[in-house]
């Protein structure tokens, strides 16, 4: 049990109160499925390479590692904040940014996102 660590009280503590608000609030779950559906549809539209899912956290497939890191630098001097990820992390040739959906996220927000992918897929060739 090399990494088995105990949660922090904090982590505990959270987790219980988003099960609460969950329970009195189903619409948050509501929200988050039509983000991520909003999403993982028009960034597919777009010409993307997504892993298939309903999931939230939503790997946008880039392949290459150095483009990857590029991306993510200039989405950040666009406002939107993702990761890149790469080898080891993940295996080679399967780099990828990881985007990560919320039911906070406004449409506006979400379509201010697609469109910086966008316009940074075509400048870096990812997508016609």
């Amino acid at each position: 049990y090399l990494f088995s660590n105990s949660l922090a009280p904090i982590i505990t503590a959270t987790t219980i109160k988003v099960i609460e608000m969950l329970e009195h609030n189903p619409s948050l779950l509501m929200r988050l499925k039509e983000n991520t559906t909003l999403f993982r549809s028009k960034m597919t539209d777009a010409g993307f390479t997504i892993v298939s899912s309903s999931h939230p956290i939503v790997p946008i497939m880039l392949f290459d590692a150095k483009i990857a890191g590029e991306f993510a630098h200039r989405l950040l001097s666009m406002g939107i904040y993702v990761i890149s990820f790469s080898y080891p992390v993940v295996p080679k040739e399967k780099a990828r940014i990881r985007v990560q959906l919320s039911a906070e996220h406004s449409k506006e927000q979400i379509k201010k996102a697609i469109e910086a992918f966008t316009i940074i897929g075509k400048e870096l060739n990812v997508i016609d």
